[in-house]
C-alpha cells in the first residue's frame, strides 16, 4: 500500500491578473463560491438558477429562452454551439483572423462539416466585404461562425453587420463572445445573433469554468430537427433543455457545479447592480488611461484603434527585451500576471488585459509603474 503523501495547504498569493484571463475576480464572488453547498435539486438552488438565467439573459440582451451556463469552460460552449446544431455534410463560412477563428474551424471539420475559411491578418478585425463574398461563392452554407472579440490578438470585430450578412443569405450566425461579454456593447437579439457563447472568467469576474451560452428560436429548432444524434451526450442541448427549464419541474442531467454558478450568479448580479452600458463604458475609459500610459512607455498597439479592444491591449515587445524573463519578473517581483503572445505573435506582444474587476485605476497604475522598472 502506498503511504500518503504529505502535502501542505495550498495558500496561493494574491496576484492582479492584468493577462487574457482569467482576470481578478470581485471579492463578494470569491465570498459567493464559500457558501454552504446545497442539492442541485434542492428547491432553493432551482430558484437560484432562474434568477441566473434572467441575470444571463440581461447580460446577452436577450429574451432567448435557451439561455443557460454549460458546467465546463468557454471551450466547451464553443463545442456546444458547434456539435448540436453542425450536421455531416453541412457547409459552414469560418472567419479566422487568431488562433480561436481556428478553433472554430476545427470544431467544424471534427462534426463531419465543411468549413470554408475567410482569412484575414493577426490584428485586424474580420471583413464584412470578404464575408459577402465567401457566402455568394458559396450559396449552399448554412451557418456562418466568426469571433466577436478575438482574444489572441485584441481585435474587435463588427458583429452587427456579419450577422446581418448571415440573415441576408440565409444563414444562422455562431458567436465567440469568451472575452466580449461585459466589457464591450453585445446585443444578441437586436444583431439577431443564433448562437452565442462565452466564458465566466473575462469581463465577468468570475471564477474559470462555466461558459454561458444562448440560442435563438431558429437555432434551437434546428436542434430539434436535426436528422442526426448530437456526437456528445454531455453537450445535447436536446437534452439538457428541460434541465434549465423554468419552474421545478426540472429533469435531472448532470450533477451542477453548485458553488461554482453561486460565484456566477453573484458577478452577473453585480453586473446588473452596475449596469451594461456603465460596465462597457468603464472598460473604454480605463482603456484610454493605459493606452496614454503605454505609449509614454514608447509600446506601440498591434490593432489600429478603431478596432481595438478596450478590455485586452496587445503591444509589441520591445527590440531585445525578453519576453519570458519580463514577465517573471512582474510575477515574481510586483505579483503582477500579464500575457504572452499566441500564435503568430509567440514571442512579439504582450496582452494586457482590463477585464471586468482588473478595469481599476489602481490595476493600471501599478501595471505601468512595474512595466516602467522592468524595462528600465
Amino acid at each position: 500500500m502506498l503511504n500518503p503523501p504529505v502535502v501542505s495547504a495550498f495558500l496561493p498569493p494574491r496576484r492582479i491578473l492584468m493577462g487574457p484571463g482569467p482576470s481578478d475576480v470581485y471579492p463578494q464572488v470569491l465570498a459567493a463560491q464559500s457558501r454552504p453547498t446545497i442539492g442541485h435539486l434542492d428547491p432553493l438552488f432551482i430558484g437560484m438558477m432562474d434568477e441566473l438565467k434572467s441575470l444571463l439573459q440581461y447580460a446577452f440582451q436577450t429574451k432567448n429562452d435557451m439561455t443557460l451556463a454549460v458546467s465546463a469552460p468557454g471551450s466547451a460552449g464553443m463545442e456546444t454551439c458547434f456539435v448540436n446544431l453542425l450536421e455531416p455534410g453541412d457547409t459552414v463560412i469560418v472567419c479566422r483572423n487568431g488562433v480561436f477563428g481556428d478553433r472554430m474551424r476545427q470544431n467544424v471539420e471534427r462534426c463531419g462539416a465543411e468549413a470554408i475559411v475567410v482569412d484575414n491578418a493577426w490584428g485586424e478585425p474580420v471583413d464584412p466585404h470578404a464575408v459577402e463574398a465567401a457566402l455568394v461563392a458559396n450559396p449552399k452554407a448554412k451557418y456562418l461562425a466568426f469571433v466577436h472579440a478575438e482574444t489572441s490578438t485584441g481585435a474587435l470585430s463588427d458583429a452587427k453587420t456579419l450577422c446581418a450578412l448571415a440573415r441576408k443569405f440565409g444563414c444562422l450566425s455562431i458567436v465567440d463572445a469568451v472575452t466580449s461579454l461585459g466589457g464591450v456593447e453585445l446585443k444578441v437579439d437586436e444583431w439577431g445573433i443564433d448562437a452565442i457563447y462565452s466564458g465566466s472568467q473575462k469581463c465577468l469576474s468570475c471564477v474559470p469554468g462555466l461558459s454561458p451560452v444562448s440560442f435563438s428560436p431558429a437555432a434551437v429548432e434546428k436542434i430539434k430537427q436535426r436528422k442526426t444524434v448530437v456526437q456528445s451526450w454531455f453537450l445535447d442541448q436536446s437534452l439538457v433543455m428541460n434541465y434549465w427549464s423554468g419552474g421545478a419541474k426540472r429533469s435531472y442531467h448532470h450533477t451542477a457545479p453548485v458553488n461554482t454558478l453561486y460565484a456566477l450568479h453573484e458577478s452577473l448580479r453585480l453586473l446588473a447592480q452596475e449596469g451594461l452600458e456603465n460596465a462597457w463604458q468603464r472598460h473604454r475609459d480605463m482603456h484610454k488611461i493605459l493606452k496614454q500610459e503605454l505609449q509614454r512607455l514608447g509600446l506601440e498597439f498591434v490593432v489600429a484603434e478603431e478596432s481595438r479592444l478596450p478590455q485586452l491591449n496587445t503591444v509589441y515587445i520591445p527590440k531585445g527585451v525578453d519576453d519570458a524573463a519580463i514577465r517573471k519578473q512582474l510575477l515574481v517581483q510586483y505579483n503582477l500576471e500579464i500575457g504572452a503572445g499566441l500564435g503568430e505573435f509567440a514571442g512579439k506582444a504582450w496582452r494586457i488585459g482590463l477585464m471586468g474587476y482588473a478595469a481599476r485605476r489602481e490595476n493600471i497604475v501599478l501595471c505601468i509603474k512595474a512595466l516602467e522598472n522592468v524595462l528600465a
